[in-house]
Order: structure tokens, then sequence, then C-alpha cells
């Protein structure tokens, strides 16, 4: 296959099963280790752009009434 063809997904599914059992247990442990860095990336820039609001005083800290208080101002 080139790889600049796309593969659906029904045909990919279809690869995979065509696939040993133990090499479709592997490749569902490969893709669960990647989404789990990816969701930990992301989580990560979450995390650094929320600081980074924070330190240029984007965001504010204070109570829920505080901040109904400046919404209805």
């Amino acid at each position: 296959m080139n790889s600049n063809q796309k593969v659906t997904f029904q045909e990919a599914l279809e690869i995979i099963e065509s696939l040993p059992i133990s090499q479709q247990d592997n490749l569902i442990n490969i893709i669960n280790n990647r989404l789990k860095e990816y969701r930990r990336d992301s989580l990560a820039d979450n995390i650094k752009e929320a600081r980074d609001d924070f330190n240029s005083k984007k965001v504010q800290k204070g109570t829920v009434d505080e901040l109904m208080r400046n919404l209805s101002e």
C-alpha cells in the first residue's frame, strides 16, 4: 500500500482482523499507550496555557459569588 493512499475505517478493521490474535492484542496495547500519551501531553499543554494565562493576569481568582458579582457589573 502506498503511503499516500487513505484507508477507510472498515478497511482498517478488516486488516486488523486478518492479523493473528497476539498481534491484535499488541496493536490494542500500542494504541492505548499512544492515546494515554496524547491525553497526558494535551493535559500538560492545557496546564501550561492556564499557568501562562494566570501569570499574565488574563484570569482572576475568587469565589463563585465574586465571579457572579463581576459578571453582573
